[in-house]
């Protein structure tokens, strides 16, 4: 027997989420991110099991990634409308289903057409989990929340590549590659029972109807950004991946003006104007995004590296993560005593730590290539992964910090559809640094390029980071 839910009140703390409901908000929205990053140690198996070529394993990624990214302003307006636990519950299911479909896919269409469907789902459940926090907590069990919320965003991201290489050697049951996306079956029955006891129901005081325009213009910009940057380097950057780059300002700008002139004209936008103006949006959006852009390339090329130029099996290439992993959760853990004391200085600290971590990587790479190992990676991975874990959480935190709760849904939307956007673009950019290095250079040169480009980014967080109010948190 689970609790008495208290009464669904829309928007109003008369709605608590108590730790069992924030274990599951959390658990829910660290199933997006964990099976975004669990397939790419799984694409060799998929490949050579399907037959399936590098462009064909490209959309098995891209057709999840952009269908999430697309959609998850619309699945944070929905959430704001029919109720974010109802959605939250309508999200896990189809998120079952559609992972089951990948898991006994025949043939490499039926994958990439189940992780499509599956990436749509996962747009339905994470703004709920960011909305449901917001409505059912305050003051500092609302900022202890967030910071948690960082923290698994966080670590669901590590946790995926390391979740995969362990499935993929165990092959459970001679299921190989189909355990990562099997797994995600159980997992979703589990949280289906505790939403239903442990989750309250909360929705918008004044919810507003759907904005079409809006919704089909933002879907048709994401897509002319995403597609070509997550598949165009496999395809071979073809002629419709440059003309699909070349419309995205321009839908971008369409986008803008439909906005601005709904919000004019009295009616409620995809996404408000005034909530882009909010201090901590405009504070705290571009750290969000420069620190999953940066890390999403991070992991991308470490991945190759270790796989392909260390010959690291599955396990091993997963478990080297494992300090950054655990050094990341430590700073998470301490990042909302750390914030109320220190502020939003948590971050510029967080910057120059992780600055510091990638500087030892790559003197690491330089010098120690040939013996590179856990116990050599390990020093830079943990400073690296400490810094991250007081940037991220506090980022968020800020760019939530303004948000009313009626918009709680479409303002985790917008984060997350940044993150997104931010880890497509940074995979895109730093991986295509490294890979245009590796046939000239060789995969050690190549890395230690691409985790200075990483710095770069990190360094230039910091310095946003000095331009954030000082008092404390």
């Amino acid at each position: 027997m689970g609790r008495e839910r208290a009464p669904s009140t829309p928007d109003t703390p008369h709605s608590p989420l108590g730790a069992l409901g924030l274990f599951t908000v959390l658990a829910g929205a660290a199933l997006p991110l964990v099976d975004f990053f669990i397939v790419n140690v799984a694409l060799g198996a998929i490949g050579r099991d399907l037959h399936a070529d590098p462009a064909l394993l490209e959309l098995v990624v891209a057709g999840y990634g952009v269908a999430y990214a697309v959609l998850l302003v619309l699945g944070g307006r929905l959430g704001d409308m029919f109720g974010r636990r109802a959605l939250f519950l309508a999200g896990l299911v189809a998120f079952a289903v559609t992972s089951l479909a990948c898991g006994l896919a025949q043939d490499a269409w039926s994958l990439i057409a189940a992780r499509v469907a599956q990436g749509a789902a996962s747009a339905a459940m994470l703004p709920q989990a960011l909305a449901t926090i917001q409505a059912g907590t305050t003051g500092r069990r609302r900022t202890r929340a967030i910071g948690l919320y960082g923290a698994t965003a966080g670590l669901a991201m590590v946790a995926g590549q390391i979740l995969g290489g362990v499935l993929l050697a165990a092959d459970l049951a001679g299921t190989g590659w189909r355990a990562v996306f099997l797994v995600n079956v159980p997992a979703v029955l589990v949280l289906l029972v505790l939403v239903r006891y442990a989750v309250p129901e909360t929705r918008s005081a004044r919810p507003a109807p759907v904005d079409v325009p809006g919704t089909v213009l933002l879907g048709a910009a994401l897509v002319a950004l995403l597609l070509p940057l997550t598949e165009g380097r496999a395809a071979g950057w073809p002629l419709w991946s440059w003309l699909a780059l070349a419309a995205f300002p321009f839908l971008a700008g369409a986008f803008a003006v439909v906005e601005r002139r709904a919000d004019r004209a009295g009616r409620v936008p995809l996404v408000p104007p005034g909530l882009l103006r909010l201090p901590g949006m405009r504070r705290g959006l571009p750290l969000v995004a420069l620190t999953v852009g940066g890390f999403g390339g991070f992991m991308f090329v470490l991945a190759i590296a270790f796989q392909e130029g260390l010959r690291y099996g599955p396990v091993r290439a997963g478990t080297a993560l494992v300090p950054y992993a655990l050094a990341f959760f430590a700073a998470s853990l301490a990042g909302p005593r750390l914030n109320g004391r220190f502020g939003d200085r948590v971050v510029t600290c967080g910057g120059l730590l992780q600055a510091t971590g990638l500087v030892i990587l790559v003197l690491t790479v330089l010098r120690s290539w040939e013996g590179l190992d856990f116990a050599t990676l390990a020093p830079g991975l943990v400073v690296a992964g400490f810094g991250q874990g007081l940037i991220l959480p506090a980022s968020i935190r800020i760019v939530l910090a303004d948000v009313p709760a009626e918009k709680a849904g479409v303002g985790g939307g917008v984060m997350a559809t940044a993150q997104q956007s931010a880890a497509a673009l940074g995979v895109a950019v730093i991986g295509a640094l490294f890979l245009a290095v590796v046939p000239e250079r060789g995969m050690r040169d190549a890395l230690a390029l691409a985790l200075t480009a990483h710095l770069a980014v990190v360094v230039t967080i910091t310095l946003l980071s000095l331009r954030l109010p000082r008092g404390k948190g």
